[in-house]
């Protein structure tokens, strides 16, 4: 559990008293208020609770006594409440936070007091995010050209209308993924700008996308030049395009191979990238090494090529100077803030999604757990151990709201819910109120219809031999919140087999409680 760092407290309390307290109007500045002195203490005892508590439901009842806290806050003259959020956010923080982290790391910007992960009321603008900053010397000419060219004008001006969904879309996706996605261009001198303007193109930041032509991962690598550069399938049935980082790598040492030949033409290396390298090399070679604008050599290029190469600089350009087009990306609150989760029971990156719910004007977070963990499918059963690349928002989330609890219950209740459950076979109804998941459906085989319409004395030893198959199969009756899985596990057999036993159908392998599981195959 979650160990309290005295430390932190006091200086949590510190923090308290010096800005969350207004003096009364009447005696000494420095003296609290009777009232506003006890929900310090309150809040003080309330988060060493938290600290020393030794299971999740302790934890939950603090975090819902230092929410009643802050309400209480708000009715008393003196208290601000957003004062108090610093003690509240350190409460959700995942275990095992090194030390020496300031105590409001993971709170929200000074005057936002919205608790959603995500912002979008503010500018977010990239660390460092003059041109200068991010753009090598041999490419700060980079700069220039976006200016004065009007392609790359008109591709601004199309990522700021229609596309600007696409465009924002690109931009909270690339931020979950810029930690693993940005050093491999930063070490080749390449500006991160282009990175994500090429990403902002290819995929939108949606690290599973696949073309018609072939093309596969976040920055589209076509199988054969995949190959070339350490991407492909790496013998368990993954494909290393999809992952983020091994991307990122291959793209840098694909741009800086193309530079090599073409002169450091970042115009004609983005045209290699999306129109094949051996058409750049050799339009280049006869054009005399003119530039990708001269008519001559723009003319060679096909049409979705003479497109890319100007929408992709736009984006990078708008990735490096927002403000000046009144573009406002989201705030990706934690997003870049790397962690891992290991997961205290089965469950698949779909419950995930329901249980972790969503900032407020966000799409939740399935996408990013999805982009930062590729090698699993959202229906695909994650078994209790397995280890998930996360952030420390998502991680505090998951241990708050995941593991126990009323919303675990809830989502739990959801990933077993299918129109199955609600289907009642038979002919006759049963009288008064009858919940679906109390139901057992079952459909009569086509032998057990003929056996029901044959005379009564024939039917006899037919019921008697079903009579002795069922005693010879044992069954399990499933309880509420049980999965197939955890079954299989119990009973020493592989979840295939129950399903395949049961027809239940993959990947969701979805159970209802009370509904009754022939153990066949199963060992134990």
């Amino acid at each position: 559990m979650v160990l309290i760092r005295q430390k932190t407290a006091q200086l949590s309390l510190a923090l308290l008293a010096s800005v969350a307290l207004l003096a009364p109007a009447q005696g000494n500045a420095q003296r609290l208020s009777r009232a506003v002195q006890n929900i310090l203490e309150q809040a003080q005892s309330i988060e060493a609770r938290f600290a020393q508590a030794s299971d999740a439901q302790q934890q939950e009842a603090a975090l819902s006594d230092m929410e009643k806290l802050i309400a209480q806050c708000s009715d008393v003259r003196g208290c601000q409440v957003q004062s108090l959020t610093p003690v509240y956010r350190r409460m959700l923080q995942p275990k095992g936070q090194a030390e020496g982290v300031q105590a409001n790391e993971d709170a929200l910007d000074e005057g936002d007091e919205d608790e959603d992960p995500i912002n979008f009321t503010g500018q977010s603008v990239p660390d460092a995010a003059g041109a200068d900053a991010l753009l090598d010397e041999r490419n700060k000419r980079f700069v220039q050209m976006v200016q004065f060219n009007p392609a790359v004008q008109e591709g601004i001006r199309r990522w700021l209308t229609d596309m600007r969904p696409a465009l924002m879309e690109s931009y909270v996706n690339y931020q979950y993924l810029r930690p693993h996605m940005a050093p491999a261009f930063q070490r080749a001198g390449l500006p991160e700008a282009l990175l994500f303007g090429i990403m902002a193109k290819e995929s939108n930041g949606k690290v599973h996308v696949s073309s018609r032509a072939g093309a596969s991962g976040p920055l589209q690598f076509m199988p054969a030049t995949g190959r070339r550069f350490g991407l492909g399938p790496d013998g368990t049935g993954f494909d290393t395009r999809f992952d983020a980082r091994m991307s990122a790598e291959a793209a840098a040492a694909y741009l800086l191979e193309r530079y090599e030949q073409l002169n450091g033409n970042i115009e004609l290396s983005l045209a290699a990238y999306n129109g094949g390298e051996g058409r750049a090399l050799r339009i280049y070679n006869q054009s005399g090494g003119r530039s990708f604008w001269d008519i001559s050599v723009y003319n060679q290029f096909p049409g979705e090529t003479r497109d890319y190469v100007p929408m992709v600089i736009a984006a990078a350009w708008l990735y490096l100077h927002p403000s000046e087009y009144g573009l406002r990306f989201p705030r990706t609150w934690g997003a870049g803030r790397v962690s891992q989760i290991q997961l205290k029971r089965a469950t698949s990156i779909n419950e995930l999604t329901i249980c972790l719910g969503n900032a407020r004007g966000s799409n939740g977070y399935q996408r990013a757990l999805r982009n930062l963990n590729p090698r699993y499918r959202i229906n695909d059963p994650l078994p209790e151990g397995t280890t998930l690349t996360v952030t420390n928002t998502i991680a505090s989330l998951y241990n708050r709201y995941c593991v126990t609890g009323k919303r675990a219950e809830t989502t739990r209740q959801l990933m077993m819910s299918s129109v199955n459950g609600a289907l009642v076979h038979g002919t006759t109804a049963p009288v008064g109120e009858v919940r679906v998941s109390e139901l057992t459906p079952t459909v009569p085989s086509q032998a057990a219809l003929q056996r029901a319409s044959a005379p009564a004395a024939s039917t006899a030893p037919a019921r008697n031999r079903t009579q002795q198959r069922q005693q010879r199969t044992r069954t399990h009756r499933v309880a509420r919140g049980e999965t197939l899985n955890a079954i299989a596990r119990r009973y020493n057999c592989s979840v295939q087999q129950l399903a395949s036993a049961n027809n239940i159908r993959a990947p969701r392998y979805a159970i209802q409680p009370g509904q009754t599981l022939r153990l066949t195959g199963c060992k134990k």
